[in-house]
């Protein structure tokens, strides 16, 4: 899949790693060269800006967000650099190509390229490589799963890179199946799950959030949805028996306890998923909830938010 249209940022300068370990919900002062993570943006009152995939280099940090997210998180950034902080913020999309690796052939892709070394390495680890002679840096996890792999590399070499993935098995994925696969997985997205409506901890981005290092923006807010088991609703994914618009109410025995987020439709006509956040007392995993007016809906895991586990006193990014 070609994410080019996804934002990149470049964080350098001597102070980066201080710098955005006080903006952002990781623990970045406890990862190495070579290392990687996600971590959240969260206005003061832990709602969620995005999410960052975010890679440590020599001399750079580099965070890859969402679309719509890039230019406000660059201008927040710059925003609060102290002009005794040796930090400079730069937006490198135009600059650079994102290709995305997803499926259980990618590994073998990744060895017929001579990359293979990568393969089964924590998430977020990340090394530059050459292919036929060109440059490109890998790493491990595809924004939505942990699984598979992304690859920054130039435009004046995404072409030729773009061939090799091809040569070697690849199937080219469209931004609709993109997006279906996205809401299947369960990992949450700016203007959906990611609002000003909901805060980081109901959208189950536990992975993501550090309680063990000092202040950051929102921390305060999250340490007391922590303390006091303040988090009331989840996200959750939904079978659905038909179609359904986001911003539909969940309902049970009549009483509004949702709304959903996202939709798409399965490969099957009968099939239909969407997310949505459920309040905590009201449904969990197996339970039967209507959507809209008369939509079944039936309460279920997703993989990404499945993976997550709640912080502990210990827990690192």
């Amino acid at each position: 899949m070609d994410l080019s249209h996804f934002g990149r940022i470049r964080v350098s300068g001597d102070d980066r790693i201080q710098f955005l370990h006080n903006q952002t919900t990781a623990n970045f002062e406890c990862l190495s060269e070579g290392q990687g993570c996600d971590t959240v943006f969260v206005t003061p009152t832990a709602r969620t800006i995005d999410i960052a995939y975010a890679w440590i280099m020599k001399n750079a940090v580099i965070l890859m967000v969402s679309p719509e997210t890039c230019g406000n998180i660059t201008e927040m950034l710059n925003k609060y650099i102290f002009f005794t902080d040796k930090v400079e913020i730069q937006d490198i999309t135009k600059q650079t190509c994102l290709f995305a690796l997803a499926g259980p052939k990618s590994t073998q892709v990744m060895a017929n390229m001579n990359l293979g070394d990568l393969v089964g390495q924590p998430y977020g680890t990340n090394r530059h490589y050459r292919v036929n002679g060109m440059p490109l840096t890998v790493g491990v996890g595809n924004i939505i799963s942990e699984g598979g792999f992304s690859l920054l590399i130039s435009p004046a070499t995404a072409g030729s890179v773009w061939k090799t993935l091809l040569s070697q098995g690849a199937i080219p994925l469209g931004s609709n199946a993109w997006e279906k696969l996205r809401i299947t997985q369960g990992r949450p997205a700016p203007g959906k799950e990611l609002t000003d409506e909901f805060n980081a901890l109901e959208a189950g981005l536990w992975n993501s959030i550090s309680l063990n290092k000092g202040c950051y923006k929102g921390q305060e807010t999250i340490a007391r949805l922590v303390t006091y088991d303040g988090v009331k609703q989840r996200l959750w994914g939904i079978h659905l028996s038909a179609p359904a618009e986001p911003g539909s109410p969940i309902t049970v025995n009549g009483k509004k306890v949702g709304k959903l987020t996202s939709y798409t439709a399965g490969r099957k006509e009968s099939d239909h998923f969407a997310l949505g956040y459920i309040k905590k007392q009201a449904a969990s995993g197996g339970d039967t909830v209507i959507v809209g007016e008369n939509i079944i809906g039936t309460v279920v895991d997703v993989p990404y938010l499945s993976r997550q586990s709640p912080p502990t006193k210990n827990s690192s990014p």
